[in-house]
């Protein structure tokens, strides 16, 4: 029998994570309680703490990251481009 894979809320997710965090219960009770593999409880924990440095951030350095990454990306759009273009030429002959 396959088993459904099911799709947690962000707001599930971090009620579970703040939670382990809090470490006022046990992963393994908070597994039972919510119905997650502990594996699982401790990804989201995980994924929570490392995370959070990002919301102490400001603004305006996220966007300048953001920025970079687009120029970074669009660059290599028109690298890929040209190497497309150029191989479907070279097929042509």
């Amino acid at each position: 029998m396959k088993r459904k894979r099911r799709n947690h809320s962000p707001e599930f997710k971090a009620k579970v994570a703040l939670e382990a965090a809090r470490e006022e219960k046990t992963i393994a009770e908070l597994a039972r309680e919510y119905g997650v593999h502990a594996n699982q409880i401790g990804a989201w924990k995980r994924q929570l703490l490392e995370g959070s440095s990002g919301l102490f951030t400001p603004a305006a350095e996220r966007n300048r990251d953001s920025e970079a990454d687009a120029k970074e990306l669009l660059a290599k759009i028109g690298e890929l481009t040209m190497e497309r273009d150029f191989l479907s030429r070279a097929l042509k002959r």
